[in-house]
């Protein structure tokens, strides 16, 4: 697994969503599937799907919340009723790789974070873009915000 440090810009259209940080696993897709239903709405859509999440911060922050949504190629005059427009310029460690690895992809990139000395920045979103490859299969790239 390729791990690196980029900079880099989202602009993102999306649908809030939240909840314990436990069950993200089934309100993100679900959110998801109300989002791609109304993706007609969104005005220059570059066709990659994109999840913000709040991070973690510690044992005791038991419940978070997450945007769904694509990325646009340009920042919007209008956004649809019930969506928000976020756009974030940051320093993040990234990885890539099948979507079904998910969880341990998360894990190698921090403990990549670590080993490289870098500080997450847990006041930023954690950004996931997904990325469909042959097979019906799909990857994903994961983005920690990190301090520079």
């Amino acid at each position: 697994m390729d791990c690196k440090k980029v900079k880099k810009i989202f602009k993102v259209v999306g649908i809030k969503g939240g909840g314990a940080f436990a069950n993200f696993g089934t309100g993100v897709p679900k959110l998801a599937e109300q989002f791609l239903a109304r993706l007609d709405e969104v005005e220059n859509c570059s066709g990659t799907e994109i999840a913000l999440f709040e991070s973690k911060r510690d044992a005791n922050h038991l419940e978070g919340h997450y945007y769904v949504g694509f990325i646009v190629n340009e920042t919007l005059k209008e956004v649809p009723v019930g969506m928000d427009y976020i756009e974030t310029a940051q320093n993040y460690v990234t990885t890539r790789g099948k979507i079904n690895n998910i969880g341990n992809l998360h894990n190698h990139l921090l403990k990549w974070v670590d080993e490289q000395g870098y500080t997450r920045d847990l006041e930023s979103h954690i950004v996931e873009t997904y990325h469909p490859v042959e097979n019906g299969e799909e990857e994903v790239e994961i983005y920690l915000p990190i301090h520079i």
